[in-house]
């Protein structure tokens, strides 16, 4: 059984305790001895087993076992032991006698709130959990044996006026609560208090391997060997690398409204009038000159190239690497096409708000001097106003491409989660992943596809005689590929069955590159979806990358020798935001700008260990640098080597990476899903020496 289905095993029982637990309390209080004696029984069945669970989350490696062996399980069996003894020969006495003196010997408080109690310290874990979160440290558990210790005192007191030494009892368990909370809170507090955001140079506060400083601006004494240099400095070239040339673009950032390929018109927030913005494409070796103007989005927009190492000074990241433009400011970007591949850009400034409104767009860089031939799409999958959308089109995109073409797909998640792709009547082969091509992709049919939020794959194949269908979360049509020959009635065959409908296909001439998207045509396909095909695609099963392609040979292993270590914990839970506790989306227990920031030196290989402790998908994304991949869940790929830019981190997962420090800047690390970066799950990656003109926070 995997991590995360013991997780969910291990909830589901602890909330089984405490269900049975309580219910076997609140029916000894209604008089009712016999459901309440079959529900201890049942209570004390489900307490070892959560006790079982956690052995095998233990025996599956799983990293926080401590915290449910050390705090949770003890209070279970403890506050069970004590029920057991207390209530349970009462109970069972009660249910045997058959009269109102029985019935009334049940709801007695020597039964109730042992009872009530075992149910109280089994929700504990439960809260544990999900609210107080990571780390388990003694102010979480004096938090939680004060709450459970509360709830007894006021269940007893609630049942009779006389409690054995109420007030020592409730002095204790408020003390308890007191210590608590300093010990949770009163830390960060102070380290807040202590390190106040440097508004003129610093970005972020240092952290050894392991941890470290909690707040925005540093000292940089403690940079001393380093030259300090401001990120204002890093910027890109003016002249393209050679037999490069010059592309300029200008983007005006403003609000509109876009009309999708069925005619529906939506509120948006664009690039140039149109989602998804105008396609960036380059060769290698070119100068990109991006001047951004922004019309009247009022809370202010950047441009991040996201996955493409620019310099950290076009990063685009407000209060870090440049302020956000407002209304009527402008700001060029710069850099070199040096990386080939499929990219994509989106602002950063509010950005969970922006670029589900529409402010993103697509950055495809070619191998210099590569012809185009067959059809190359790009395809951003975008849930846009409730509606899965590739590019503008809320219906499938249409084309006729002649068999023997060769054809490639360029999928883009640009949403907060990830999405699952199939591709129906063809054998294909993916061929590269956030840009960066795969050592000996192997023939691929009858697979799902799941593409982390960020994240790119690119898909080839020959086109076949018959047509070939893309499809989205196993229910959304995206792309209908038709020969002249097969028509777009057909449906697809090789290992789909017949698909049905009609409609009309585009009739551009294949061998033009596109971005599904206002320059891409799209006509009513009508009835072009396939039940029975779209039911045999949703039972295909899942690809595991860390298997699929060749092994290849790599700069450094995970045996190299590394200069510096992180560990990264994510998770769900109280932390100190603004100098207030929010129930935030945290990093080894706090939540941005609390998060201790990583600094490297220019030169370090740096091993990264990112660790899910929740129960979200966190699509992990590091600007300025590719991580490879050298184990998921202890285990090493046996594949292509996986060089990438955005991973999911599931429930229970870790991940270990690692990249060389060769991007000299202040960088982000965070969630991509915009809305958890948003509640705190994100930190700065500095390197020693570079500093910030900006107020060093981030407002997106």
């Amino acid at each position: 059984m995997t991590t995360d289905r013991l997780m969910v095993l291990d909830l589901l029982v602890s909330v089984l305790a405490a269900a049975a637990w309580v219910g076997a309390g609140a029916a000894a209080a209604a008089r009712r001895p016999r459901t309440a004696a079959a529900l201890m029984a049942g209570a004390l069945v489900a307490s070892p087993a959560r006790a079982g669970s956690v052995l095998a989350l233990a025996g599956a490696g799983w990293w926080f076992v401590q915290e449910k062996v050390t705090i949770a399980l003890p209070l279970l069996l403890t506050a069970s032991v004590v029920a057991a003894v207390t209530a349970g020969p009462r109970l069972l006495a009660a249910s045997r006698a058959a009269s109102e003196a029985g019935r009334d010997a049940a709801r007695s408080p020597a039964v109730v709130v042992p009872l009530l109690g075992a149910g109280y310290a089994a929700a504990a874990g439960p809260v544990q959990t999900f609210l107080l979160g990571y780390p388990a440290e003694p102010g979480s558990a004096l938090i939680l044996l004060a709450v459970v210790a509360g709830a007894v005192l006021l269940t007893w007191r609630a049942m009779t006026p006389r409690v054995p030494l109420l007030r020592a009892a409730t002095a204790a368990t408020a003390v308890a609560a007191l210590a608590g909370g300093a010990l949770t809170f009163l830390p960060a507090a102070t380290a807040e208090a202590a390190t106040p955001v440097a508004a003129t140079a610093g970005a972020v506060a240092p952290a050894t391997a392991e941890g470290g400083h909690d707040m925005p601006g540093h000292d940089m004494s403690t940079q001393a060997s380093a030259p300090v240099r401001p990120v204002t400095d890093l910027r890109g070239p003016s002249a393209p690398a050679p037999g490069g040339t010059v592309r300029r673009f200008t983007l005006t950032a403003r609000t509109a409204t876009v009309t999708l390929s069925s005619g529906r018109k939506v509120a948006a927030w664009t690039f140039d009038g149109q989602v998804p913005g105008p396609p960036i494409t380059a060769e290698q070796g070119d100068l990109v000159e991006v001047r951004l103007r922004n019309a009247d989005i009022t809370e202010g927009v950047t441009l991040h190239w996201h996955g493409y190492d620019v310099p950290s000074g076009e990063d685009g990241v407000p209060g870090l690497t440049q302020e956000a433009v407002p209304p009527g400011g402008e700001f060029v970007y710069r850099f070199v096409a040096a990386q080939t591949g499929t990219y994509w850009y989106h602002t950063h400034e509010v950005s969970d708000i922006g670029v589900r409104m529409g402010l993103y767009g697509m950055l495809v860089v070619k191998p210099r001097g590569s012809a185009t031939t067959g059809v190359d799409l790009t395809l951003p999958v975008h849930t846009f106003a409730g509606t899965t959308v590739v590019g503008d089109h809320d219906q499938p995109v249409l084309q006729e491409v002649a068999p023997g073409t060769p054809v490639r797909l360029r999928l883009v998640d640009t949403d907060n989660t990830p999405h699952r792709f199939t591709l129906a009547g063809t054998v294909y082969r993916l061929v590269a992943v956030d840009g960066t091509d795969l050592s000996g992709p192997g023939p691929l049919s009858r697979a799902g596809l799941r593409l982390p939020a960020g994240g790119r794959y690119d898909l080839a194949f020959t086109m076949p005689s018959g047509p070939v269908v893309l499809r989205v979360d196993d229910r959304t049509e995206a792309v209908r590929l038709t020969t002249a020959a097969s028509g777009p009635g057909h449906g697809p065959r090789h290992g789909t069955g017949n698909g049905a409908g009609n409609g009309s296909a585009t009739d551009d001439a294949p061998g033009a590159e596109r971005t599904a998207g206002p320059t891409a045509r799209s006509d009513h396909p009508g009835d072009v979806t396939d039940a029975e095909d779209a039911a045999a695609a949703a039972g295909w099963p899942e690809l595991d990358l860390t298997r699929y392609g060749t092994p290849a040979s790599t700069p450094y292993t995970s045996r190299s020798r590394f200069d510096r270590r992180f560990t990264l914990v994510l998770d769900r839970g109280l932390a100190l935001g603004d100098g207030l506790p929010i129930y935030a989306h945290t990093i080894n227990g706090r939540a941005y700008p609390h998060v201790a920031t990583q600094v490297v030196a220019e030169g370090d290989l740096v091993r990264l260990t990112v660790v899910n402790r929740g129960r979200d998908t966190h699509p992990w994304h590091l600007h300025g640098h590719r991580v490879l991949v050298l184990a998921r869940d202890g285990r090493a790929p046996t594949g292509s080597p996986l060089w990438l830019d955005t991973f999911d981190v599931r429930p229970g997962e870790v991940w270990e990476v690692a990249f060389r420090a060769a991007n000299p800047g202040l960088w982000m690390n965070h969630c991509h899903n915009l809305s958890h970066a948003d509640l705190g799950m994100m930190l700065h990656l500095a390197y020693e020496g570079v500093t910030t003109p900006f107020h060093g926070g981030h407002g997106g």
